[in-house]
């Protein structure tokens, strides 16, 4: 009964984007560590990939609600500005690497705002099933 309880919630979607916000800090601090280090490529964990294999199993799931990440930070794919930032991910500099120190910084703090997001929103649904646990309104 009780894992039909919390399948029947968005905490297993929830449990999924937290841990993959962890992996993929744990690469973008990599990346901070070896801004120095020559010769060294920035690793990343791509989160297009991440929400599109989330909406396929949400969708196999057959879940009565869906829940994507793509409409909390959807943008449009014809931004002109997407470009330019594209394309300064892949340059080389003089040591052989390409880690950019602000844009590994950016995205710790993009990510770190998902996480943030995540829990607040498990600590909430956790809040509601205790609630509904001990018949309080």
């Amino acid at each position: 009964m009780l894992p039909n309880l919390f399948n029947n919630t968005t905490i297993p979607v929830l449990q999924e984007v937290l841990s993959f916000s962890q992996a993929r800090h744990n690469v973008l601090a990599g990346n901070i560590a070896n801004a120095d280090t020559p010769g060294y490529l920035v690793r990343d964990l791509s989160v297009d990939t991440f929400q599109e294999r989330l909406k396929e199993a949400l969708t196999r799931q057959a879940a009565p609600r869906e829940f994507t990440l793509g409409d909390v930070a959807d943008r449009e794919p014809d931004d002109a500005m997407r470009e330019v930032r594209d394309s300064l991910k892949t340059i080389l500099f003089l040591d052989g690497s390409n880690v950019g120190i602000e844009q590994q910084v950016t995205e710790v703090a993009k990510n770190q705002y998902l996480h943030n997001l995540t829990v607040s929103i498990m600590n909430s649904q956790f809040r509601l099933l205790q609630a509904a646990i001990s018949e309080r309104v």
